[in-house]
């Protein structure tokens, strides 16, 4: 062998340990991305039955893109409030029902991406459905955006009801006529829940779930979501007709930032 022949084969030898090196640095830096906690669950894994729309994987939402953090349309929950959704599933399967979650477990990335979009007073793309009545410039100090959100502690969830059969749902095409999301069911973007008044993410009091003006039909079936849940140790929150907590929450006071993604579960499920 050749002192170049015996050069190069140490060369080569040594970038090889080099690449080596920089490829296992990579995959520990992945591996040590934010985890969920093994007592977090895919929905799916414990009631399939559920419908899962799940807005902020698409741009129909009052940003008008994907937010940060939803790398799959999946919801996640804790593992008491997964189970204790199963347990109103099963009750409003019984009447021809099914629980439909538009959104579930948020991380703080996606949190910190409305608060951005909250901040720029120019973005107001999506205002014709989501937030009409409002200015844009009171959505901090009207509780429509907050720095820290429930749903980042992984037991809180937005959801509605669907008669059964299940019709599915067009999908939202950016750029396409907005209507308010108060309008009547037949003028507002469709959607195959049961009316309960407004619109998903409305940013107006006709949202807050016993406001006086919603009646009829479309206050039986807030009614009919509330008592469903509440027998069962969700709560409420009283401006928004969707939004529920299952109590006591694991995690009462942690706010995750794991992405949405199967990935982020104990075994990847």
């Amino acid at each position: 062998m050749t002192r170049l022949t015996r050069a190069v084969r140490g060369l080569v030898t040594a970038l090889a340990a080099v690449l080596a090196v920089t490829a296992g640095s990579a995959t520990a830096r992945a591996e040590t991305g934010p985890r969920a906690p093994k007592d977090f669950v895919a929905l799916r894994t414990v009631d399939p039955t559920i419908l899962q729309e799940m807005r902020y994987f698409t741009p129909h939402n009052f940003v008008g893109e994907r937010i940060d953090g939803y790398d799959q349309p999946i919801c996640i929950l804790t593992r008491p409030a997964a189970e204790a959704l199963h347990k109103a599933q099963l009750k409003l399967l019984r009447g021809g029902y099914t629980l439909k979650v538009y959104d579930c477990y948020r991380p703080q990335r996606a949190v910190n991406h409305f608060v951005r979009w909250a901040e720029d007073l120019d973005d107001q793309a999506m205002k014709g459905e989501f937030y009409p009545n409002v200015d844009k410039t009171r959505l901090f100090e009207d509780g429509y955006i907050a720095e820290k959100s429930g749903h980042s502690r992984g037991s809180t969830m937005d959801l509605t009801i669907v008669r059964l059969p299940a019709r599915p749902t067009r999908p939202y095409h950016p750029g396409e006529p907005l209507v308010p999301c108060y309008a009547p069911k037949d003028e507002r973007f469709p959607d195959n829940s049961v009316d309960m008044g407004t619109g998903f993410d409305c940013f107006d009091t006709l949202a807050h779930t016993l406001d006086p003006r919603v009646q009829g039909e479309q206050r039986a079936n807030r009614l009919l979501l509330k008592s469903t849940l509440e027998g069962l140790g969700f709560v409420n929150l009283a401006e928004e007709w969707w939004h529920y907590t299952y109590k006591p929450e694991p995690y009462p006071d942690t706010y995750f930032d794991f992405p949405v993604s199967r990935k982020s579960l104990a075994g990847g499920r």
